[in-house]
């Protein structure tokens, strides 16, 4: 007969950002607070996005813009991952990116050499104006043998005009022409959270993720052993919980619902 153990006493936290504590550059009600908490509890946390367009220095002065304060080593992007992985498999490397300053800045920093001639790797991220001459050149590189590489599958992102095709939907368009498929290292592949927890040495059993998308943020928290929160400010709404196969460990509906909790769960 097995046994139920209890939840262990959650020593760090991690969040999205997009849809929890912000919405179109606007702070989500309880946002500052959730963080004046953690940073009041001295837990560990990091704010992880899939947008690669940003450094953690940019997106630090756009939440400060909203009233939200967090340190620029408490934010953890898909370029930044990215950079991570590539360094881990082939450090030293080169690559053709098509981004923006998040990217390049992210792989300058692991020491990798962007460059347009043999790269070993083709990594594509976000960026608002996607060139065809580019996409032509990447899907000629990948043909001739580059490893193909994208910071996440989102395929389209926010906009105050509306819906942007991102990411996942320029990665569809190369695969279609090369028939290669990339690998994508963001939400929700469960190593984006390994590398965050590993970032602030922190233990699965002892994290919480909070996102607001089940098949996103939701479901790469509970791939990498995390309890989930989903706050129903952004994308999932509350009807649709029921739909997906796996469920968070508690829905909310907002992030000023998850302020009490960080010192309840301490």
């Amino acid at each position: 007969m097995g046994y139920v153990t209890e939840p262990k006493p959650v020593e760090s936290w991690l969040t999205d950002m997009d849809g929890v504590l912000v919405h179109e550059e606007r702070a989500i009600t309880g946002a500052s607070e959730f963080i004046a908490a953690l940073e009041s509890s001295g837990r560990k946390f990091l704010v992880l996005t899939n947008n690669s367009i940003f450094t953690p220095r940019d997106l630090r002065a756009r939440l400060l813009a909203t009233g939200i304060d967090i340190p620029e080593t408490a934010i953890w992007t898909s370029a930044l991952a990215t950079a991570q992985f590539l360094d881990d498999q082939r450090p030293g490397g080169t690559a053709y990116v098509i981004g923006e300053a998040g990217l390049t800045t992210a792989l300058h920093e692991v020491g990798y050499v962007l460059t347009e001639r043999d790269p070993d790797y083709v990594v594509l991220g976000e960026t608002r104006t996607y060139s065809f001459e580019a996409i032509t050149k990447a899907i000629r590189l990948i043909s001739d043998g580059a490893r193909f590489i994208a910071t996440n599958p989102d395929p389209t992102g926010p906009s105050t005009e509306g819906p942007l095709p991102a990411t996942g939907s320029v990665a569809a368009l190369i695969t279609r022409a090369t028939g290669v498929a990339p690998y994508f290292v963001g939400k929700p592949n469960p190593l984006m959270m390994r590398s965050a927890l590993n970032q602030i040495e922190a233990h699965s059993e002892t994290t919480v993720m909070i996102g607001d998308r089940m098949d996103t943020d939701i479901i790469s928290g509970l791939e990498a052993g995390l309890r989930t929160i989903l706050v129903l400010s952004g994308s999932t709404g509350g009807h649709e919980v029921e739909r997906f196969p796996y469920r968070p460990t508690r829905v909310v509906e907002s992030i000023a619902d998850v302020v009490p909790l960080v010192s309840a769960l301490s």
